[in-house]
């Protein structure tokens, strides 16, 4: 993981249907959904088959949905610490949608809008880096994992400004991609860990796309079809030997998967 400040530590579902999410990813994306204690308030676990976690899964109440929430998918963004981070958000344009707490054995942590809408979490991890590190992104290979992560932004040139700022992220030469604009790739800690661009019109939202990695695209398609999902967007290949896919899953998530052919 290296650095904390600015590190996706962590990946979650938020669905209606937990058996029902378990079942599509498990035969998907080949994770072993565990559902959680009744001391962790039945929150789940997203496990790969080497032992090592991608992230959790949360089972939205009535009540919650009742407040807005919906099936999706969100990530974690490490921080130093979470209390001064919720000020520098809101300094430079984000908003607290969730104030700071702390959650038993795992740490202290709040959801926060960035400056143009875009939903993630911060959180200081228990124990601190170097005694638990996170395994929920890797670059390369490690199926399971998120491999890539992707601001759709109402304003690309915005968000970069904010993110640069709050975490310390570098933005090496952009892809032009013409009518859509640029494509700004994000470094943290000398590794791509995603990109930032203008989202479509056709999006109401702005928000992040988190790719997990599947060994073959066409076979994760014909598997998220077969499990009542629906594929929206792909199969389409992406610089390298990369192919993706966009979908949404049978509770409603969207998601995304990056994997080879």
């Amino acid at each position: 993981m290296g650095t904390l400040q600015g590190s996706w530590i962590w990946y979650e579902l938020m669905t209606g249907d937990a058996a029902g999410a378990k079942a599509f990813y498990e035969a998907v994306v080949g994770w072993t959904l565990a559902p959680g204690t009744p001391e962790m308030g039945g929150y789940g676990f997203i496990t790969n088959p080497d032992g090592g976690m991608t992230g959790g899964v949360l089972t939205l109440s009535a009540e919650m949905c009742e407040h807005g929430a919906r099936p999706c998918w969100m990530g974690y963004i490490g921080v130093d610490d979470v209390d001064a981070a919720l000020v520098a958000v809101e300094y430079a344009g984000g908003k607290v949608l969730m104030p700071a707490h702390d959650v038993p054995t795992a740490g202290r942590m709040a959801m926060v809008a960035d400056c143009c809408g875009a939903p993630f979490y911060i959180m200081t991890p228990t124990p601190p880096p170097g005694d638990g590190e996170s395994t929920a992104f890797s670059r390369y290979e490690t199926l399971g994992r998120c491999s890539w992560n992707e601001l759709m932004a109402g304003d690309d040139i915005k968000a970069l400004e904010f993110y640069t700022g709050l975490f310390g992220w570098h933005t090496p030469e952009p892809m032009d991609m013409g009518s859509f604009g640029k494509y700004h790739f994000v470094e943290h800690d000398g590794v791509q860990i995603g990109a930032i661009m203008k989202k479509m019109p056709e999006m109401p939202v702005a928000m992040w796309n988190h790719y997990f990695r599947v060994a073959s695209i066409e076979a994760a398609k014909a598997t998220v079809e077969a499990h009542g999902g629906q594929v929206i967007n792909g199969p389409m290949q992406v610089p390298g030997d990369d192919w993706i896919i966009q979908g949404i899953d049978p509770q409603g998530a969207m998601f995304s998967l990056v994997g080879g052919k």
